[in-house]
């Protein structure tokens, strides 16, 4: 595929005043291109040109964006594989995990096209007679969106596709570990034919652009996926200008292995939730909260399991875990190493750095064992292949300890009972909550978003996309009395 390496700007393929480099983190001698750094002029242009478009957006009609985001949605399937192989390229998620990614992406699109055409309204009577009323849902205007690197196809998409189904314009800043695949996600929408401006592209770091983005005032609503401390200033930027925000942010997720689980299923979830995107989920389970009577067991099994996981380029066959992001998230993870040791807990497995035929940022996933609900590693979220056991001596103990967290946003339990099963449904504080599945892994088509630090405002993803990219108007309307 040939790359645009410009960002894309009332409908023209701009060039940046620098570039950065995209480096693959499975083989750093592999540089994928220089990828244009926008400014706080490029925002502005932007965002003009997306508040032009928007009513023109808004009036070419429900049939015009259920078809435009049905193109999209289609030829991000039908490529999949091909811009699936650009994305682990830069990200380092196995290639299964890549083109899967740009899969669900496409799903995403074609589900909010069938959305559009679903935009109705309510009737309701009047306690006054002779008056109508109605209720309409309508765009909120330009909407500027803020996506991290870990999804850098699917989180785009699922908030771009509604955000253009509803009829809003786009202004969208990926993150600038992976510019390759914002450029290709933003060249297949490019190609519906939306109105000039409609949708906007401007890559660059957060100072420059992801501030102005933010808190121009010409933005009528903010979706960002982040880190809580970006969150949290951009969250006084975007309410000091009374835009709609939505969030989602930290994590810190509980598994539950119960003593009447299956085991093997248990360990198989634990893994996945656990490693799975090489911990860089926000839904991965950090916090394996184990029953002491399969403490043991579960334990030894656990570590064996994480000892087969292949480690290796993400794009070579039969690689389970690739490499993490980047140098930074590297150090960081072998801190958080340092760390747990130094607070007293015991590492069984992994850990290290690994050496692999090509240079890259490889990690052997890392089990930790005999640790505590207050040690910073089970407080703090790490994003790394690094989970901790904590034991517990009964299920109301356990359940305390899923619970005793600032974050909220995923959490499973393993478990036979369906007693347990239901009160841990009904009682734990997390937005998605898996009985006997891993804790990452979740629909299309239905809400997604948490409790506590992990989110902020309306939901994402399914019918419950609307209550943030849309706005209520309430029409009245005197009938009068027929002659």
């Amino acid at each position: 595929m040939t790359m645009e390496t410009r960002n894309y700007l009332a409908g023209e393929w701009c060039e940046g005043a620098t570039t950065v480099a995209n480096v693959n983190p499975s083989d750093l001698s592999d540089v994928i291109g220089h990828f244009a750094q926008g400014s706080a002029a490029d925002v502005d242009r932007a965002v003009a040109a997306a508040r032009e478009a928007q009513p023109k957006w808004w009036a070419a009609g429900i049939q015009r964006r259920h078809d435009a985001l049905m193109q999209i949605g289609t030829e991000l399937m039908a490529r999949s594989a091909e811009i699936g192989a650009l994305l682990s390229r830069e990200e380092g998620k196995p290639l299964a995990e890549g083109k899967g990614e740009v899969y669900r992406a496409g799903q995403f699109f074609t589900w909010f096209a069938a959305e559009a055409l679903r935009l109705q309204g309510d009737q309701a009577e009047s306690v006054r007679p002779g008056i109508e009323i109605e209720v309409r849902r309508e765009p909120v205007g330009v909407v500027a969106i803020v996506t991290p690197w870990n999804f850098p196809v699917a989180t785009p998409a699922w908030k771009i596709a509604p955000a253009l189904a509803y009829g809003n314009a786009v202004v969208w800043k990926p993150a600038n570990l992976t510019p390759a695949s914002a450029v290709a996600l933003a060249q297949v929408i490019a190609a519906a034919g939306l109105p000039t401006g409609t949708f906007n592209l401007v890559m660059g770091a957060g100072r420059d652009v992801g501030d102005r983005l933010v808190g121009h005032p010409d933005v009528a609503a903010v979706s960002f996926t982040g880190s809580v401390e970006v969150g949290q200033g951009i969250a006084a930027r975007v309410l000091a200008n009374r835009a709609k925000l939505q969030m989602e942010m930290g994590s810190k997720n509980p598994m539950l292995i119960l003593d009447d689980c299956d085991m093997d299923l248990a360990v198989a979830h634990a893994c996945n939730a656990a490693f799975g995107g090489t911990g860089q989920k926000c839904t991965a389970a950090s916090r394996l909260i184990v029953h002491r009577k399969v403490l043991e067991e579960f334990t030894e099994r656990l570590v064996k399991a994480a000892e087969t996981l292949r480690v290796g380029h993400a794009l070579a066959e039969g690689t389970q875990i690739g490499p993490v992001v980047s140098a930074g998230q590297l150090s960081a993870n072998l801190a958080w190493i340092d760390r747990g040791r130094a607070e007293g807990a015991e590492l069984l497995t992994g850990g290290q750095r690994v050496e692999r035929p090509s240079e890259g940022y490889f990690m052997a996933p890392a089990v930790f064992a005999g640790t505590r609900n207050d040690m910073a590693m089970n407080r703090e979220e790490m994003f790394a292949p690094i989970t901790c056991i904590i034991p517990a001596d009964s299920y109301a103990e356990a359940f305390a300890i899923a619970n005793d967290t600032p974050f909220g946003l995923t959490a499973g339990i393993m478990t036979r009972s369906l007693s347990r099963a239901a009160h841990f449904r009904a009682n734990m504080r997390a937005g998605c909550v898996m009985v006997n599945l891993p804790t990452a892994g979740t629909d299309y088509h239905v809400p997604f978003g948490g409790r506590g630090l992990s989110s902020f405002g309306p939901r994402e993803q399914g019918r419950y996309a609307a209550e943030f990219f849309t706005t209520v108007k309430t029409a009245y309307l005197a009938a009068g009395v027929p002659e």
